[in-house]
């Protein structure tokens, strides 16, 4: 099972929609083994964000994620991270398909709800800034066979 990082960044906390996105991640099968709502802080930014720091786009961004709460989420399952990405749609909400996370309650670049790791390794480094080892609640949900097949 793969795991990827989950933020409902502001905009999504803000706009009372975290209900509805966590809906569709349990309703596709996956599984949330950890959940907490945390502030961002610059420091934290800075460390999640790190390839981005010296962009000029950097500040706005920074001003964005640390401005509200997250609702940060531990998503385990079969190819999760490419799962979660495809749900979320285009980077931009302008461009993300109806249907997708992004595509039906964004209409922005920026604000685009959530962000989601873009790997397996991403989400291996992403995890840890957000969550010690003893906050990831390991379990096999009672309808795991119905979500699945067994050689899966």
């Amino acid at each position: 099972m793969e795991r990827s990082l989950i933020l409902l960044k502001p905009d999504c906390v803000q706009r009372r929609l975290m209900g509805q996105v966590i809906s569709r991640f349990e309703n596709k099968g996956l599984n949330i083994i950890a959940m907490k709502m945390i502030q961002v802080t610059p420091d934290l930014a800075k460390q999640h964000y790190a390839e981005h720091v010296e962009k000029p786009f950097y500040p706005g961004l920074e001003a964005f994620i640390t401005g509200a709460p997250v609702l940060a989420m531990v998503l385990e399952g079969l190819e999760v991270v490419a799962v979660v990405r495809d749900m979320l749609g285009a980077t931009s909400g302008l461009k993300a398909n109806p249907g997708t996370i992004r595509g039906d309650f964004s209409s922005s670049r920026q604000m685009n709800l959530v962000h989601a790791s873009d790997s397996i390794e991403s989400a291996a480094r992403e995890i840890a800034l957000y969550f010690d080892a003893s906050e990831i609640c390991e379990y096999t949900p009672t309808l795991t066979p119905w979500f699945k097949a067994d050689d899966e």
